[in-house]
């Protein structure tokens, strides 16, 4: 079975970008100060003969998809780049026609297969939420090309008009006779609100300042909240210092409270989510750290809409890992664990609540996790990895034609506003921020946004 929409790949170019943070970023128990894009380049052509080229580009991100307790940084940022060049080059030797979504699939073993098992002789090898980050420009651009060829969005070519499979060649038999265009919006959320990052050495007040940037952005939460109109905060913990955790949001809380009491702006925060980057030694710690922040915050507490990954990111070796009790309290969602359909039926039985899609562990993916999340009534989220220019606009892309997300998270203004140079004039409803909201109504143009 073919469809006159298939398109198979005529080349590929790529190249990469380094751009320095404006403020250092900690997560993770990581501190990051820089971010190497990668863009790629794709030209395709349809079975009738119709040609493009389609964009796409993502951070590197490998401090956050391959945290090494054995190799240096350094060494998986550049395994990580050569694995994306390398995957790049297998995709200029396939000649067959086919939806993106299907390119994506059948070409993903071959992929995995070119993925390092063994570096520097450490016995350690890329895991697969590295080989997703490092693969996820090159379907960006597959997904931009198809939409662009036809002179459609990429959310529009989703149906059993363009798709050769259903949901079940991907998922499971529950999906037969299902395809994306059910799980998916033909037009964007037109406003969405944004959830704007709270790093763990970002200063709250004037007082906090230790080093002035002085580039004329906001430097402190509380100038962010009045300059954008912020409803949403997304706020980093430690997962390993109890005390530091529940005093961290009880401190934003006041913060909070004290902007809205001024009474001289329509200051309005409605939602937290929290982000222990899977720090936390066992559910018990989130407990504690709930029960705390009912004490000292209770607030706080209220505002809290879903808390991300709090325990280690390797579901099947930390069965113990379960999540019953706090979801009961507050969804949890998974993150980094979430890398195909098998960790999401895993995350289930160890009672997430939730997933957390990011673009950047690749288009397909995303939208295949969208549907079985929605399917199995589970909280749905997407998340950033700090994505500035095109990348972010992937990312807001996506969530916008999900219909259960209710807002986008978006940090790269904060911390990479030069990624956004160009792309803010292009696209100003999307990197400009009013009432806490971005206009996402634009994102309808052929290819992914």
């Amino acid at each position: 079975m073919s469809k006159p929409s298939d398109v198979r790949i005529r080349s590929v170019r790529t190249w990469t970008e380094l751009f320095d943070y404006r403020a250092p970023m900690k997560f993770g128990g990581r501190v990051v100060r820089e971010v190497v894009m990668r863009h790629v380049e794709i030209a395709v052509e349809t079975r009738t003969g119709r040609r493009a080229v389609g964009s796409g580009s993502m951070p590197v991100g490998n401090i956050w998809a391959w945290p090494s307790q054995q190799l240096d940084a350094s060494t998986t940022l550049q395994q990580m780049l050569d694995f994306g060049q390398s995957c790049c080059q297998l995709s200029e030797k396939s000649t067959f026609f086919a939806h993106p979504l299907e390119i994506a699939h059948d070409l993903w073993p071959e992929f995995h297969d070119a993925a390092p098992i063994d570096v520097d002789g450490t016995g350690e090898g890329m895991p697969a939420l590295a080989q997703r980050v490092a693969v996820s420009p090159w379907e960006a651009a597959l997904f931009d090309a198809q939409g662009k060829a036809l002179g459609a969005n990429s959310y529009n070519l989703l149906s059993e008009e363009f798709l050769n499979r259903d949901l079940s060649a991907y998922l499971s038999p529950a999906f037969i006779g299902e395809y994306l265009d059910r799980y998916t919006l033909r037009t964007p959320q037109p406003r969405m609100p944004l959830y704007h990052l709270v790093g763990a050495l970002d200063p709250l007040t004037d007082a906090d300042i230790t080093q002035p940037i002085a580039d004329g952005l906001p430097e402190t939460l509380a100038q962010w909240i009045v300059a954008d109109g912020l409803t949403h905060l997304k706020i980093k913990l430690n997962g390993d210092d109890l005390r530091w955790d529940v005093l961290r949001v009880a401190d934003i809380e006041t913060l909070v409270t004290q902007l809205q009491a001024r009474g001289d702006q329509a200051i309005e925060i409605s939602s937290y989510s929290l982000d222990f980057n899977e720090r936390c030694p066992n559910v018990d710690y989130v407990l504690d750290f709930l029960g705390g922040l009912r004490e000292a915050a209770p607030g706080a507490l209220n505002r809290v809409q879903y808390i991300e990954q709090p325990t280690h990111r390797d579901l099947r070796a930390n069965p113990e890992n379960r999540m019953h009790r706090a979801a009961a309290i507050k969804p949890v969602v998974i993150d980094e664990s979430l890398i195909d359909f098998e960790s999401l039926l895993l995350c289930r039985e160890l009672g997430y609540s939730g997933v957390a899609l990011k673009a950047c562990k690749g288009q397909s993916e995303s939208l295949l996790m969208g549907a079985a999340a929605q399917k199995f009534g589970l909280f749905l989220s997407v998340q950033d990895l700090t994505c500035p220019g095109g990348s972010f606009l992937h990312s807001a892309s996506l969530a916008a034609r999900i219909p259960t997300v209710a807002a986008i998270e978006g940090n790269g203004r904060q911390y990479c506003p030069a990624g956004n140079l160009g792309w803010t004039d292009r696209y100003p409803g999307a990197f400009q921020v009013r009432a806490g909201q971005i206009d996402t109504s634009d994102l309808t143009s052929p290819g992914l946004y």
